[in-house]
C-alpha cells in the first residue's frame, strides 16, 4: 500500500481518512437462497412469494445449491480462503419487510475467509486491498413509503433473494481509492457471472465505513494489526454508485472532522446519504454484534463439502480482468493503458475480442475505445445498445485494410453506421467512397499540381515538410479518396525527395 495521498485540511492540522467497505452484491441465481421463488427484478409486488419468505408457520428454509456454489467461484475470484466448514446464523432484528423477524446470515463461520484484489487507480497506481470474507445471507423486502401518506406497504419480492455481503479491510484512504475498489469489485464478479452489478436495481450496493485520523496513526495500528483504537468510525447505508460511494467518504469524513476540531465526539452510527444536499444524516446508533444476538440457524445443518469440489469449481473460473489485462498487453501489443479500458468491464473485453479476431489488435482497440466508445458516451448509450456490432466494425477494419477505403473516410462512414445501423460495404458502394488506388489518376492530378504552383515546388524543396500542402491539394480535389500511401510515394518521387 502506497503512503496515503489524500489528506483533509482542517483548523488544526491535517486528517487522513480511513475507509472499509461492504458490498452487498446479489447472487445471480433464478431462485432466492432458501426457498423456490424466483429473484427475478422487476415482477409485480408481492408476485415472488413463497410461504417461506412469507414466514408462514412450519414452512424450513432449505438451501440453495447454486447460490453455495456462486459464493464458492467468487471467493476463488477473490483470492480468497474457501472455507470447507460454515454455518448459518439467525441475526436478531427488527425488520418490517422481513417476516420471520431475525435474517438468517453467517456470522462466525462465513464461507469465505480472507483474500485480496488489485485496485487500478486512475493516475496509474495500483493498490491491493484486502476482503476480509465473504458471507451468505438472505435480503429484507422493501418497504414503500410513498404510495400512501398514512400507510407503508411492503413489497416482499427481494424477502429471502441470495446476498453475498463482501466486506474489505480497512485498507482504503480516499473516496477515489473506494470508488475504484468498487469499480473493480464489479468488474470481477460480472466476470465471473455471480452477480450482475447493476447497482440501479440495487443488486449491488454498499454500506461504506468512515473515519479520519492524524497523519501517521493508521501505519501505527496497521502495524500492530489493531485497527480498534483509530477513531469512531460511522457507516454510511445503502451507496448504489461509484459517484456516491466517493461523495459518501468525502462529506462524511469532513463532518467528522469538524466535530472533532470543535471538542466533540464522533457517535458510532449507522447514516444515510443525502446525494442531492451533499451531506449525511443519522439514521440509527450502530449496532455492534451483541446487539444482534446471534445464535446457529437450528433450521440449517452447517455447510460442508469437499475440496474436490472447489477444484472443480475453480476449473470453471473464465479469465479474469487482471489476467485478461496481461494478456492483451504480452499477446497483443497493447498498451496497458487500452488493454485497461477494454477490459474494465467484460462486455467490453468480448466485444473487442470478436473485432479484433483474425485483424490488427491495435487498430481493433483504436476503433472500439476511441470511435466506438466515444460515440456511445456522446449518445448515452450502453454498450448492450450499440447501432454497430462486432460484425460491421470488424468489416469497416477490414475496408481500411484492404485500401478500399482510406482511415478518413472510415470515420465518416462509422458516423453513418452508428446512425443508421447499416452495413459498412454498402454505405460506402451507395455513397461511392471508394478509395483512388489508380496511380494513373492520381498522378495526373499530382502533375497538374506542380505545373500549377511552382513557388509551392521550391518550398518544399527547401523544406519538405511542406510536402503536407500537396498531399491536401491532392485529397480536397479527390474529396478525399485517393490512397494517402500512394499520394505520398508519388509525390516525394515527382518532388524529388
Amino acid at each position: 500500500m502506497p503512503d496515503c495521498p489524500y489528506t483533509l485540511p482542517g483548523a488544526t492540522g491535517d486528517w487522513e481518512v480511513v475507509v472499509g467497505l461492504e458490498v452487498h452484491a446479489q447472487v445471480a441465481s433464478k431462485a432466492k437462497l432458501f426457498s423456490g421463488a424466483s429473484a427475478e427484478y422487476g415482477a409485480a409486488p408481492n408476485s415472488h412469494v413463497s410461504l417461506v419468505d412469507a414466514a408462514m408457520p412450519g414452512m424450513l428454509p432449505v438451501i440453495n445449491k447454486f447460490c453455495v456454489e456462486q459464493a464458492i467461484r467468487t471467493g476463488l475470484g477473490l483470492k480468497a480462503q474457501i472455507n470447507l466448514w460454515s454455518r448459518f446464523d439467525r441475526k436478531n432484528y427488527f425488520y418490517p419487510d422481513l417476516p420471520q423477524g431475525y435474517q438468517i446470515s453467517q456470522f462466525k463461520d462465513p464461507i469465505v475467509g480472507e483474500g485480496e484484489i488489485v485496485v487500478e487507480l486512475d493516475d496509474g497506481e495500483t493498490i491491493t486491498v484486502g476482503i476480509e470474507r465473504l458471507h451468505l445471507e438472505q435480503d429484507a423486502g422493501k418497504s414503500i413509503h410513498d404510495l400512501d401518506p398514512k400507510a407503508t406497504y411492503v413489497d416482499l419480492n427481494r424477502s429471502g433473494v441470495a446476498l453475498m455481503e463482501i466486506v474489505s479491510k480497512p485498507d482504503l484512504r480516499s473516496p477515489q481509492q473506494a470508488a475504484a475498489y468498487v469499480r473493480k469489485l464489479r468488474s470481477i464478479v460480472r466476470y465471473l457471472g455471480t452477480c450482475d452489478g447493476n447497482m440501479a436495481q440495487g443488486s449491488m450496493r454498499a454500506d461504506v465505513n468512515v473515519s479520519v485520523c492524524r497523519p501517521g496513526a493508521y501505519e501505527k495500528y496497521k502495524a500492530k494489526g489493531d485497527f480498534s483504537h483509530l477513531g469512531t468510525r460511522c457507516e454510511i447505508k445503502n451507496v448504489n454508485s461509484q459517484r456516491f460511494v466517493a461523495l459518501a467518504v468525502e462529506v462524511e469524513a469532513r463532518r467528522q472532522i469538524a466535530i472533532l476540531e470543535d471538542g466533540g465526539r464522533i457517535d458510532q452510527e449507522t447514516r444515510l446519504l443525502d446525494t442531492v444536499k451533499g451531506e449525511t444524516r443519522s439514521m440509527r446508533s450502530k449496532e455492534e454484534a451483541h446487539d444482534y444476538r446471534y445464535f446457529p440457524d437450528p433450521d440449517l445443518l452447517p455447510l460442508e463439502f469437499e475440496q474436490a469440489w472447489v477444484d472443480e469449481i475453480k476449473k470453471t473460473l473464465p479469465e479474469l480482468p487482471d489476467e485478461k489485462r496481461k494478456r492483451f498487453v504480452a499477446e497483443l501489443g497493447l498498451s496497458d493503458y487500452d488493454a485497461g479500458v477494454l477490459t474494465a468491464d467484460k462486455e467490453r473485453a468480448d466485444f473487442f475480442e470478436a473485432v479484433a479476431d483474425g485483424r490488427d489488435p491495435k487498430l481493433a482497440a483504436n476503433w472500439v475505445s476511441q470511435e466506438l466508445f466515444g460515440a456511445l458516451n456522446k449518445a448515452d448509450k450502453d454498450l448492450s445498445d450499440s447501432p454497430v456490432s462486432t460484425a460491421q466494425l470488424g468489416k469497416l477494419i477490414d475496408l481500411i485494410g484492404d485500401d478500399t477505403i482510406s482511415g478518413k473516410i472510415a470515420k465518416d462512414v462509422f458516423a453513418k453506421m452508428f446512425e443508421t445501423g447499416d452495413d459498412p460495404a454498402a454505405i460506402v458502394e451507395r455513397e461511392g467512397l471508394t478509395q483512388i488506388t489508380d496511380t494513373g489518376a492520381i498522378e495526373a492530378i499530382i502533375d497538374a499540381l506542380i505545373a500549377d504552383n511552382p513557388k509551392q515546388v521550391e518550398q518544399v524543396k527547401e523544406k519538405p515538410k511542406a510536402l503536407g500542402w500537396f498531399v491536401g491539394q491532392v485529397m480536397q480535389q479527390t474529396q478525399g479518396k485517393a490512397n494517402p500511401g500512394a499520394v505520398n510515394k508519388l509525390l516525394k518521387e515527382k518532388l524529388g525527395l
